[in-house]
């Protein structure tokens, strides 16, 4: 997405960092006569490393890069110079970050405090309890109480005195960096200088307990860190697991760092900050220099508070991608997309994030796409294997063993049919039952049945209704959305949409009246003057699935069958609009028409529909009246997830709204949108093309 932040001059040439490849070019815009913009990762760049994530936020400098301190860069030049560095909202803005604990990574789990421990080793000798002596074995073990260096996800906080009562042990925090990172040797150090910064940070602290945190990469296991093969050492304990690094310095004294930014969220959390090497925000007198060679050193002349620091790079310095438009934004735009990340990793797989998914029963394809669409920890996502204690079973659909979730596609899905492939863009994931499936309780009734709606939902609900209105969105948004106009010479004009037959809404959610057919036979019972249109649906009318009526069938009952325009369309321009469970029916619900529903979808019985199966027990269940928006609120807000594949993220539904409306835009452009809906050939080409995507985005996470 990095294209997202550029809008480059004809006479500039883009180099990334300061890696070999920014040499060449910087030769390339020599012989050119172009000039050279370093880019590198922002401060906030997404919510996990790696290229299958793609960085939210960069900088972009023509003079430098921040991190080499051997030279100026556009953050020096900005933090020496005489200008006011206050941005409007940087209050609001760094106690949002503190708030919600922002870092450049945001996906480790929470520190669980209740693994804190209450005893450390006092580096006395004498002020042990007899009893908590050290092990011998090189493990690191206090007899009865102290963690072991390999951490284990404990953090010493107190130390025993010979008179038996407990002083605080101080915790101190190391910063290790990956093995070769730029910001290390152009910050003026070396590996020699981690080595230094432990030891000193073992002198400084003689009662203090060591923690050594290693870099997210390093933990993920694709990289080495520069302290990973320190010896054990009693008052040292290395943190291997991940963690919330906010969390992790939250509970820290003091923090020594070569280079890493997390050095500078420290002092944003208001920790001392001791410097081995030279950072960007070293040199400004809000930290404690270790570092006797800096070259930064007779350039950085003023003194500058944390929050000066802050607004400089983080406000000012580096640049932002919102996610939910894909366009230019700030801070505040991308920082609650992080939080939504956060959340829904925690609603799929617990507080503490080790909840596996494990889906059974699918297809490939279909794996391939929940694998994508779970994607934030691909981890903890697996497939028909041998469940654990902990693991979370999800199936397809309503039917399910015991405790299971059901996951179906979402009321928005995506540009294209599912049976072509195509990914999709939301999904609803449901632990009592299923929206389609009336024999029971579904989340999504749960919530339309006892919800209280808040002011802000129901706005957002009229926002995202009005949006779909105005730019005809539909589940698929395969047809055209031309006019229609048919000859029904002034009489009433009855849209009857169809489905597929063995589609699970309608064995599930039918009772006398149960194909496209009976419907069409019902309709003209009931309303004999009527002009009856029948739309076939998508799925049907491609070839894909059954339910397909002979022309000169449909033709007995309808005096029109449409097979060309959009079901949109289709609702602009009919009177009302009868169905058996089709979400055509929530389509002309949200455009305002009347509608008779034959079986019991989602949205029969609050109170908005002409129900003609009223005997069904789920309509007992249903006894709220809903306004429109609540309906809407309900169906699309809240119950669904929703997935942007470019950002690999989870977003919202007005964002989904977005990528919809401009995918289908591009298609239409390219007079490719009629292609997704014929063609045997075209359909087995999509499925080709839409796999290979999927398989180049898990090449990605390798």
């Amino acid at each position: 997405m990095h294209h997202k932040f550029l809008n480059p001059a004809p006479q500039t040439t883009f180099a990334w960092g300061r890696k070999p490849s920014a040499t060449l070019a910087h030769v390339r815009a020599r012989l050119l006569g172009k000039k050279v913009v370093h880019l590198e990762d922002g401060f906030l760049r997404s919510y996990r490393p790696g290229a299958a994530y793609p960085a939210l936020s960069l900088v972009m400098d023509e003079e430098g890069v921040h991190y080499d301190c051997t030279r100026p860069s556009q953050l020096e030049t900005l933090l020496n110079s005489s200008h006011d560095l206050s941005v409007p909202q940087q209050e609001e803005v760094l106690q949002f970050l503190l708030q919600h604990r922002l870092s450049k990574y945001n996906h480790a789990p929470p520190l669980d405090t209740r693994l804190l421990r209450r005893f450390a080793p006092r580096n006395d000798g004498g002020g042990l309890l007899r009893g908590y002596a050290p092990r011998n074995d090189g493990g690191g073990l206090l007899r009865g109480y102290a963690p072991r260096n390999d951490y284990g996800g404990l953090l010493r906080r107190f130390a025993p005195r010979n008179d038996g009562h407990c002083e605080r042990s101080e915790a101190i925090l190391v910063i290790d960096q990956t093995f070769g990172d730029l910001s290390v040797t152009c910050g003026a150090a070396s590996p020699h200088t981690f080595q230094a910064m432990l030891q000193a940070a073992l002198d400084d602290n003689p009662d203090a307990t060591i923690y050594v945190n290693t870099h997210p990469e390093t933990t993920a296991g694709t990289k080495r860190g520069y302290l990973t093969h320190t010896p054990s050492h009693p008052r040292v304990v290395k943190l291997t697991q991940a963690v919330n690094p906010m969390q992790l310095l939250q509970q820290m004294d003091k923090v020594y760092v070569v280079s890493s930014t997390m050095g500078f969220e420290a002092l944003l959390m208001g920790k001392p900050v001791v410097c081995f090497g030279v950072p960007w925000y070293a040199g400004w007198g809000a930290t404690v220099d270790r570092c006797t060679h800096s070259p930064a050193a007779p350039r950085r002349t003023r003194k500058r508070s944390v929050a000066e620091l802050f607004a400089a790079a983080y406000l000012q310095y580096a640049h932002y991608l919102n996610p939910l438009t894909h366009q230019r934004g700030t801070a505040m735009d991308l920082m609650p997309w992080l939080v939504l990340q956060q959340r829904t990793a925690t609603q799929l797989h617990g507080a503490s994030l080790n909840q596996r998914l494990v889906f059974m029963g699918m297809r490939r394809w279909k794996r391939l796409h929940m694998q994508r669409f779970f994607g934030l920890h691909p981890e903890l996502v697996a497939f028909d294997v041998t469940l654990q204690p902990t693991d979370q079973v999800v199936v397809w659909g309503s039917e399910a063993p015991l405790n299971a979730w059901r996951v179906e596609d979402g009321f928005v899905r995506s540009v294209g049919l599912g049976s072509d492939l195509i990914p999709p863009m939301s999904l609803v994931l449901d632990k009592r039952g299923m929206y389609f499936d009336p024999t029971r309780p579904s989340d999504l009734e749960h919530l339309l049945q006892h919800h209280v709606f808040s002011d802000e939902e129901l706005q957002e609900a009229q926002k995202v209704r009005q949006f779909i209105v105005e730019n005809g969105i539909t589940k698929y948004n395969l047809e055209p959305l031309t006019p229609v106009s048919w000859p029904s010479a002034g009489r009433r004009v009855v849209l009857v949409t169809g489905q597929v037959e063995d589609d699970a809404s309608i064995r599930l959610g039918c009772t006398q009246i149960n194909t496209n057919l009976g419907l069409l036979q019902a309709v003209r019972l009931a309303h004999p003057d009527a002009f009856i249109v029948y739309k076939p649906h998508p799925d049907v009318a491609t070839g894909n699935r059954a339910g397909r009526l002979d022309m000169q069938q449909a033709l007995q009952w309808a005096d029109h069958v449409e097979a060309h325009a959009s079901v949109v369309s289709c609702i602009h321009a009919c009177d009302e609009l009868h169905t058996l469970t089709s979400l055509s029916g929530f389509d002309a619900l949200l455009r305002g028409k009347p509608v008779t529903t034959y079986g019991l979808p989602f949205y029969a019985g609050w109170g908005l529909t002409t129900d003609m199966a009223r005997a069904h027990p789920c309509f007992a269940r249903r006894t709220r009246r809903l306004s429109l928006d609540e309906l809407v609120a309900g169906a699309l807000l809240r119950y669904p997830l929703y997935w942007d594949h470019e950002l690999q993220g989870a977003t919202t539904c007005m964002a989904v709204l977005q990528r919809i409306l401009v995918r289908r835009g591009v298609l239409e452009a390219q007079g490719r949108l009629q292609y997704l809906r014929h063609g045997f050939w075209r359909r087995l080409w999509r499925k080709f093309v839409n796999l290979m995507g999927i398989a180049s985005w898990q090449r990605c996470l390798q």
